[in-house]
């Protein structure tokens, strides 16, 4: 099977190539490249050491033999998409190739903008590339957990049945985003059922859970590392609770770290993406997966860091701060998942274990903690419509007079 990964380059993207390529799939990339170039404008840069575009692809040939083709590209210009979709005839498109941070989309009105336009935009583009180019190849997108919010019912996965007024229906299940970026991915989810609905373009759509993990078995050496982000920007809040460990910091949760969400380990993540690719939907069918494995609080999160790093040799204090999103600390939460598991899914690791390797990883690269320190505290409010927390990336870009947002500036030598 011929997979094409648009977002190859990102922490998902680049281990599942390697897990397919290992399977015996074609595996062709996509990206442009743009996260590392948006965590270095926060002042951050990926835990661990991770290589160039080119010496990844000489890495993959040096050890398996197997080559990726890759293109750099922007989902944002439609001809160039068209024309790789054209040349490449993918079985399979994993869409992966989203600004994907809730915090980056809340800085100020030029990211949620740049944020839910690019976002937007590229899905769209794919759509209409993949119904002009390869109408019968399967689009896996990623979606997120984050759509659903935390109603005060049972989550289902993507539809449920409601009674109302004495009529019955089987409905999309309403979505209570909390960030500019998780409307961008619910928009995105109404545009993948309407292409579906107009041209039965076949469709699965993944809401994912939080993410951890600095490895998986696909992951041989350092040469293959994926990225790991911990500033308050790009890195989840476990990421920052180890990288805090680490350092010897407080353990920052926010406020009385009751909130919940689901979470999945990457190794686990990527066979959930490597089961939907490999088991396609019928023609003209679109499903939902609700991909994660067990639900914890930002609570539960910062006491399994401190007991895992203990055992570690590690000292770790949690210190409760001021919470900066809007959102409800207290609430239920219980989403199904249950269309993986007919696949064949099955969890292989546990978050406590996966801590483990997360800590042992991150003290051999500690030097690259140390360099970006500043990064790991909490500086951002959402609830400050000046955002007076976070302006040291919206000042800097009005100080060198940005028209545009996600360009990188630098002064032009004399």
């Amino acid at each position: 099977m011929k997979v094409l990964i648009a977002g190859v380059d990102g922490y998902s993207g680049w281990p599942l190539a390697l897990h397919l390529l290992q399977r015996g799939h074609t595996v062709v990339g996509v990206d442009n490249l743009v996260t590392r170039r948006r965590v270095a404008e926060v002042g951050s840069w990926s835990a661990t050491p991770i290589l160039s575009m080119p010496l990844r692809q000489k890495a993959i040939r040096d050890l398996w033999k197997k080559d990726l083709r890759f293109y750099r590209a922007d989902l944002g210009d439609f001809a160039e998409l068209r024309r790789i979709l054209r040349r490449e005839k993918p079985d399979a498109v994993v869409h992966l190739a989203e600004q994907r941070s809730a915090p980056y989309s809340m800085i100020d009105v030029h990211h949620a903008v740049e944020t839910q336009c690019q976002n937007i935009t590229s899905t769209l583009h794919l759509l209409y590339a993949m119904k002009e180019e390869t109408p019968e190849s399967h689009l896996v997108k990623m979606g997120t957990m984050g759509e659903y919010g935390t109603p005060n019912v049972d989550i289902p996965e993507g539809f449920f049945e409601i009674e109302y007024m004495g009529r019955r229906d089987r409905l999309p299940f309403p979505r209570q985003a909390s960030s500019w970026y998780h409307w961008s991915k619910v928009f995105d989810t109404g545009d993948v059922m309407l292409a579906n609905k107009l041209w039965g373009l076949r469709a699965t759509d993944v809401m994912q859970g939080v993410i951890y993990g600095t490895r998986s078995p696909d992951i041989p050496d350092d040469r293959f590392l994926t990225r790991f982000d911990f500033d308050e920007v790009w890195g989840t809040a476990l990421n920052r609770f180890c990288v805090q460990a680490i350092l010897g910091l407080p353990i920052t949760p926010y406020g009385k770290g009751g909130q919940r969400r689901g979470f999945i380990a990457l190794e686990d993540s990527i066979q959930s993406l490597r089961l939907a690719v490999e088991n396609p939907p019928a023609p003209g069918e679109y499903r939902v997966f609700n991909q994660f494995d067990e639900a914890y609080s930002v609570g539960d999160l910062a006491q399994m860091v401190v007991r895992v790093a203990g055992r570690l040799g590690i000292p770790a204090e949690v210190q409760a701060s001021y919470n900066p999103r809007v959102e409800m600390e207290e609430h239920y939460y219980n989403p199904h998942h249950e269309n993986l598991l007919q696949l064949g899914y099955r969890h292989m690791r546990t978050l406590e274990e996966s801590m483990e390797w997360i800590l042992q990883d991150l003290q051999r690269f500690r030097s690259r903690l140390e360099a970006k320190k500043h990064v790991v505290l909490p500086r951002m409010d959402f609830r400050d419509p000046d955002n007076r927390g976070r302006l040291h990336i919206g000042e800097r870009r009005a100080r060198a007079g940005a028209k545009r947002p996600g360009r990188t500036f630098r002064k032009r030598r004399k």
